[in-house]
Parts: C-alpha cells; sequence; structure tokens
C-alpha cells in the first residue's frame, strides 16, 4: 500500500513520540526538500519478506530503526499471543539474539523490552550469537517464536529482522500473513506495548542466556560427526583457514572444530572480532571470493589446506582451495554436492543409514542432488527456495510423518543443515563438516575438486549459474515486475535452441505443458517465481529478491554424453547462451 510520502514525513517530524534526533533527521530531509529520499523512506511501510525485514537504517516507515523495530515486535507479540491463546497456552516464551551489525544489540533489547510490555517472557543471549543457535534457542526454550536482529550478508548500512516460529525454523503461513497485516494495522507508534528493558529483567521478564545453552548446542551438533573416530584421531593433519568477518562465528566455529578434533585452526586476526563496519570487505558475504581475500592469503602465506568463511549472522559459509596450482571457489551447489555425496557414501558405508531416510532441497538447487539422494535410496523434497520452506517442511514431516528420518537439507546460495536440532541453514556445523570432508579426502591424497569429478564421472555434470540483476527503489520494483510479466507470457517452444518441455508458475500454482499446452497444478505454496524446465533437463528459474533489491536467475545446465572434459565444456558454451539471452531480453522489459 502507497501513501503520500511529504505528509508521513511531515507527520513524522512532528511527532513527540520519536526522539529528537529521529525527528531532526526526517526534517533536514523536508527542509533541503529531498523528494527522492523522502519517497524512498516514507512511501510505504517496510514489507516482511522471506522471514522477517530488511532495510537500510534510517528514519522513516520504509526504514529500519528503533520504531519499526518496535512495530513488528508488537505486530509478532499479538500472534504469540493468539496463537498460544488458542493452544491453551497460560505463559509465552520468546528466544532474541543478534550480531555484530550497527545497532543489532540495541534493537534485540528494543524487542525484548515490548516482548516485555506485553507480558511476554524474552529470553535474550548475553553476546551476540548465529542464527543457529537462536533457533536453537527456540527449541531448548520452548518459545513461541525467535527473533534474530541480522541483515546476513547485505552491505554494512542494512539491519533486519528475521521471525522464527516454534519449531525454530523463519517463520510461515498462515502466521507470517497474521504477522504482515498486525504490522499494517498499527498507525499510531505510541500504541505499541513496551517496558523499561531493566525493569523486565527485574521483573522476571527478560532473561539472559548463557553458555548452558551454547554448550548443549555444540554437544548435539557435534554428535552428527560422520566419522568421528577420523576427526579425532587425524583432525590435526588438516591444516585450516577461518574468518568470520568480522560477525557471530568467531567462538561459535572455533569451538565446535575443537572438540570434534580440529585444533589445527588459524583465524584471519584483521577479521576475528566482530565490527559494526567490516572495514576490510565491500560486502561481508562469503559466497564472493573478494570477501574471502584475506582468508586465502593466510591460507597461500602458511600452505594451509582450505580456507573457510561465515557471514556476519553465521548461516552460510564459503571456501576456496588450490587444486593444481589454480585457486578454485567451489559454488553453493557443488559445496552442497560434495556435502550430500560424502554424507550418504559415509551412512552406507558405515551402515548407519536411518530407516525412511529423506532429503530436502529447493527447487533453485541443482537437479544433481536428487540423482544422487535417489541412488541411495534417499527420498527427495522439493520446496520453494529459501530455508524457511525446508524446515517447513521438515517440521511438517515431523508432525505427520515421524516415521521418516532426516539426513540432509541444502539450498543453493551457501546453506546446508545436517542434524535436526535447529531448523534453518547452519553455518557452524557446515564448517565442522566440510573440514570432516577435506580430511577424509586429504588422507586418500585428494582434493574437493577430484570428489567432484568422480561424482560427476558416475552421475553426469552439472553447471549452475547464478545471475542477480540489481534495480533499486520504486522504479526498480517496478522494472522487476515487468521483467517477470514478460517471461510469465514466453510462448515460444524453445530457449536459446533449447526445446522447452513446460513452464512452471508458483504465482498461479500452474504448470504448462509447451508440447500439447495443457496445464497441472503445483503442489507448493503460490511464490512469485517462474521455472523454465527443458526436454534435455537443462532449468532455469527467475524469482525478485525476498530480502533485496534484485531479480535472481539460476541456469542450470546438465550433460551426460561424452567425457567428462566435453561435458563441461558443453555446459559452459550454453551457459554463456542463456546469459547473453537473458541479459538482453531484461534490457527491454
Amino acid at each position: 500500500m502507497e501513501h503520500n510520502p511529504i505528509e508521513r514525513a511531515k507527520a513524522w517530524a512532528t511527532n513527540d513520540y520519536f526522539d529528537e534526533s529521529s525527528r531532526k533527521e526526517v526534517q533536514t530531509l523536508l527542509d533541503n526538500n529531498d523528494e527522492k529520499e523522502i519517497t524512498e523512506r516514507f512511501y510505504k511501510d517496510l514489507e516482511f519478506g522471506t522471514g522477517g525485514i530488511r532495510s537500510i537504517i534510517g528514519q522513516g516507515t520504509n526504514r529500519i530503526n528503533t520504531y519499526t523495530v518496535r512495530k513488528a515486535t508488537q505486530a509478532l507479540s499479538n500472534e504469540v499471543i493468539r496463537s498460544g491463546k488458542e493452544e491453551g497456552l497460560k505463559e509465552f516464551k520468546v528466544a532474541i539474539s543478534y550480531d555484530s551489525r550497527k545497532f543489532s544489540f540495541e534493537f534485540a533489547k528494543e524487542v525484548a523490552s515490548v516482548f516485555a510490555g506485553n507480558g511476554i517472557h524474552a529470553y535474550i543471549y548475553k553476546r551476540l550469537n548465529p542464527v543457529p543457535l537462536l533457533s536453537f534457542s527456540v527449541r531448548h526454550h520452548k518459545a513461541q517464536a525467535g527473533v534474530m536482529v541480522t541483515a546476513s550478508h547485505n552491505p554494512p548500512e542494512y539491519n533486519g529482522y528475521k521471525v522464527f516460529w516454534n519449531d525454530g525454523a523463519q517463520v510461515t503461513p498462515p502466521n507470517d500473513m497474521n504477522i504482515i497485516n498486525n504490522f499494517l494495522s498499527i498507525s499510531d507508534f505510541s500504541t505499541i506495548n513496551t517496558m523499561d528493558f531493566e525493569e523486565g529483567v527485574s521483573k522476571g521478564l527478560i532473561h539472559w542466556v548463557g553458555e548452558d545453552v551454547e554448550n548443549a548446542y555444540y554437544d548435539a551438533i557435534g554428535s552428527k560427526t560422520v566419522r568421528p573416530q577420523m576427526c579425532q584421531e587425524k583432525g590435526d593433519k588438516l591444516n585450516i583457514v577461518y574468518t568470520p568477518i568480522h560477525g557471530t562465528g568467531y567462538l561459535p566455529c572455533t569451538t565446535a572444530l575443537k572438540n570434534i578434533g580440529f585444533s589445527n585452526v588459524q583465524v584471519v586476526e584483521e577479521q576475528k572480532l566482530p565490527n559494526q563496519d567490516f572495514p576490510t570487505v565491500s560486502s561481508p558475504n562469503p559466497e564472493n571470493p573478494e570477501a574471502l581475500a584475506l582468508a586465502v592469503k593466510l591460507m597461500e602465506d602458511t600452505g594451509a589446506d582450505i580456507a573457510m568463511g561465515t557471514d556476519p549472522d553465521t548461516d552460510r559459509v564459503g571456501l576456496a582451495f588450490k587444486h593444481d596450482g589454480e585457486m578454485v571457489y567451489l559454488n553453493g551447489n557443488q559445496i552442497g554436492i560434495v556435502m550430500l555425496h560424502y554424507m550418504l557414501k559415509s551412512l552406507q558405508e558405515q551402515a548407519t543409514m536411518p530407516s525412511n531416510p529423506y532429503f530436502v532441497k529447493t527447487i533453485v538447487t541443482t537437479p544433481l542432488q536428487d540423482v544422487i539422494a535417489q541412488s541411495f535410496g534417499v527420498e527427495v523434497e522439493n520446496t520453494l527456495t529459501g530455508f524457511k520452506w525446508i524446515c517447513g517442511k521438515m517440521n511438517q514431516i515431523e508432525k505427520t510423518n515421524p516415521e521418516r528420518n532426516f539426513v540432509f537439507a541444502t539450498e543453493e546460495s551457501f546453506g546446508y543443515l545436517n542434524h535436526e536440532y535447529v531448523r534453518d541453514k547452519d553455518g557452524v556445523s557446515s564448517i565442522t563438516l566440510l573440514s570432516e570432508i577435506c580430511l577424509y579426502y586429504k588422507l586418500k591424497g585428494m582434493d574437493l575438486v577430484d570428489a567432484l569429478d568422480k561424482i560427476y564421472e558416475e552421475y553426469g555434470f552439472s553447471h549452475e549459474t547464478l545471475l542477480n540483476i540489481n534495480y533499486y527503489g520504486k522504479e526498480g520494483s517496478e522494472k522487476i515486475a515487468r521483467i517477470m510479466e514478460d517471461f510469465r507470457t514466453y510462448d515460444e517452444k524453445t530457449l536459446c535452441g533449447d526445446e522447452i518441455s513446460y513452464l512452471e508458475d508458483f504465482k498461479t500454482q500452474k504448470s504448462k505443458n509447451f508440447t500439447d499446452l495443457t496445464t497441472t497444478k503445483l503442489d507448493l505454496p503460490s511464490s512469485n517465481v517462474l521455472g523454465f524446465n527443458f526436454k534435455n533437463g537443462t532449468k532455469v528459474y527467475m524469482r525478485p529478491s525476498g530480502t533485496e533489491p534484485k531479480i535472481k536467475f539460476y541456469i542450470m545446465i546438465q550433460e551426460t554424453e561424452g567425457t567428462l572434459d566435453e561435458k563441461k565444456a558443453r555446459a559452459l558454451a550454453k551457459t554463456e547462451e542463456f546469459l547473453t539471452f537473458i541479459k538482453a531480453r531484461v534490457e527491454k522489459a
């Protein structure tokens, strides 16, 4: 819903509810007639995307600040109380954690204060902790919800607010829509219930969470080590470089590694401690080689085997290593392929594969993983993009088919989960699992490229590319909508010379067969995602990001004929064709 930005800005600048610095910031924009900035800040309210809100820090209804954080928390409080009463609960509990960003701790305390003001017990970590530990805290305290104050790997000017539900996963329908509706219905900030933080502590409504919960988490993920004896006896043979990139990962990741036997760990000194400005990187995203530059330098200087990094809230992990003298950065799909294959092969060899095993991935994650899982007799569940959907599926299976056993979950954007103790991607347990895998292959005289090539030779070659195109602000949102509509109405039988088999439109929940033009219903929630599926197994998916001003194109090429070198060459050439076509098409939209 759009509003009159100037009127809203004036109302903000003259409202005594907002503190003086907040009012002054908005009044300065008005005095300077900065219509563009006023529009961006006030033309709408912040929206809940994939699990919460994320925005540039600043004053205004479309920015994250003390007041929009309070508003989001009041909206969440209303839903916690409503659903809790429906379940017959007499006491309500919520878990809170926060990362190293600007105002993260202050926002987390505001969150606790609003919960306390609504009579809800808030369990807040004494020190900053990552997403997996927040999810663990929700489950550990049997809380009705959780809040993680983070903007994940966004640039330093952002912060955000991830909402989790009582299973420890990010919130899904219908609760997310109820929270959004609550949020939109709050027009007067002064109606929000809040309590002074220290008063909340003294009244026993705000509780500090300490090392006992952290240690319970380390014990839980440590129990999932696939080859514990190998790690304890030979863990020191793997030389690891790790960087938390100024985020929450330093203590959790080094503690978890040490616990299972990896003592030979060097941490990048310049990026070791939390820093809200992320001074050594342009963006603290371990998916990008640039963010791992200092870790790679340390690895080269010391002859280490692998360099790994986590993002500020430690739910994603990226890595680099040298293969035949060349630096290699595996993408999220490749890391997931190696992890999945190692786990399933090890479980099979050790005869520890659980009964009725299942694996969860997203629709934009490489289909090669489906092939691998099925070869081990593991059922595959595909979900919409985002770990909230992966963990929502886990929760559903836990309730309706408790005889089924979870083994692994992954998405292409560097998120992995190898245990059931939390319900989100877990960068801490991913670091420990990857270290175990690297050690296993090192002892065989191999690295992760060798491991991948062996998998490709057995199962076929897959090549995945993610194209991100940024469009900012109101105009950008409109451009992205036009691009989606253009592809939605695409009706030619081929694309880049490849025959289209069917087009999945998850917004209308229909799949259109391009051969006979029939449609079938898709059994997934409605979402603004399109998927072109080709007769040769290739897939091209597209969707607007739920958290950033961009549209994403996922190109997944499958090649099964010829030698591995021939398959690789054909896949790269075909990828370039698709990239050229997409870039030209979006330019015209």
